[in-house]
């Protein structure tokens, strides 16, 4: 194969097919792991509805305030948190009509009474944000590989998990604002302009970096969470290669190692992401309740997690955390895979009728 670092080894397609490949595996994990989401959000709603949330009008400092609830939402790619007045600024999470006993009981009533659009509930708007990231994360991954693959003239084990690590921290970078961003939209209702009027207040008050609040967690989970998905799927992907005597990865070697490396990624990282979700949770309070967030950093709120419930605490969720990355990076890895396979060959064939 030619030496030249465009073609090897992300074969030979440009970098806008790249963002193309990883654009579009990003719509297919969308589309296959919101409905997991949506149903989990909803067996929750049922089992703290608004009337048992924690009511502001109770706290003396806010007389007058609603009742609000701050959850998280992933739709295969990002987190993002939503909050809710009274249930009334997401009726589409909410609202039940029947009463559900369990995951395959849910799914069926929800397509039954709603409609089976329900099941992606809230997904267009977390596009905007999860696509974009999606497209650097992976463009950004690929050529960073390939950029460290020439300059050591190797294909050194390490390569895979910094390439996985600046690309991730890149994207998160780029993203995190925005996230912020979006939440005060949502928390307060906000024109543009009131907007704009907001966040230059917040960045008089406290600076730029104030932009950034919630970066740290992230960085924390998704950094190492994305070395160490990138060094296992290179190795699982190699070794099944090998077992089953493939000169190239197929579309279910792919799915199969992007899945076992997600997998040990999100039991290894689970930690990590407790914090994250406690921290997300406090900024959404921030902004709706206008509380201030805690002050401590990660490495003391994970040792309050752990004297308030032990070494289990830090890795609570880990069955459906395990659930929805597993499949998540299987579709999304498989998927863009498939894509970088089929602009190659677009362009071997358009190379081929030139000549």
């Amino acid at each position: 194969m030619a030496e030249n670092p465009s073609e090897r080894p992300s074969g030979g397609i440009t970098p806008m097919q790249q963002m193309l490949a990883s654009g579009t595996g990003a719509l297919f994990t969308s589309l296959f792991v919101t409905p997991l989401d949506v149903v989990k959000i909803r067996l929750q709603a049922q089992r703290t509805p608004f009337s048992k949330v924690l009511s502001v009008q109770s706290m003396p400092w806010s007389i007058h305030q609603p009742k609000w609830k701050c959850f998280l939402y992933c739709n295969g790619l990002m987190d993002h948190l939503y909050v809710c007045e009274n249930g009334n600024s997401c009726s589409a999470w909410y609202k039940t009509p029947a009463r559900f006993t369990g995951t395959l009981d849910a799914f069926v009533k929800i397509v039954r009474y709603e409609g089976i659009r329900s099941l992606w509930s809230g997904l267009p708007p977390t596009l905007v944000m999860a696509v974009p990231a999606t497209v650097i994360y992976f463009t950004g991954y690929d050529q960073l590989r390939d950029f460290l693959c020439a300059k050591v003239d190797s294909q050194g084990r390490y390569i895979p998990l910094v390439a996985g690590a600046f690309a991730r921290l890149g994207a998160v970078t780029v993203i995190s604002p925005l996230e912020l961003i979006r939440t005060k939209m949502q928390s307060r209702q906000l024109s543009y302009r009131e907007l704009r009027v907001c966040i230059q207040s917040a960045v008089a008050q406290d600076g730029w970096l104030s932009l950034w609040r919630g970066w740290g967690p992230t960085v924390l989970r998704d950094v190492p969470f994305s070395a160490l998905y990138w060094y296992n799927y290179e190795l699982v992907k190699d070794w099944l290669c090998s077992r089953f005597h493939l000169k190239e990865a197929t579309f279910m070697v792919s799915f199969a190692a992007g899945g076992i490396s997600g997998m040990v990624a999100a039991v290894l990282t689970l930690p990590f992401d407790v914090v994250k979700t406690q921290r997300q949770i406090e900024l959404g309070n921030m902004e709706t309740l206008q509380v201030t967030a805690s002050k401590s950093s990660t490495w003391l709120l994970m040792r309050r997690i752990q004297a308030e419930s032990g070494t289990r605490g830090l890795f609570a969720g880990f069955l459906p955390r395990v659930i929805k990355v597993a499949p998540a990076c299987a579709i999304m890895i498989s998927t863009y895979e498939f894509g970088k396979t089929f602009f190659q060959k677009m362009n071997q064939e358009r190379q081929l009728s030139s000549l």
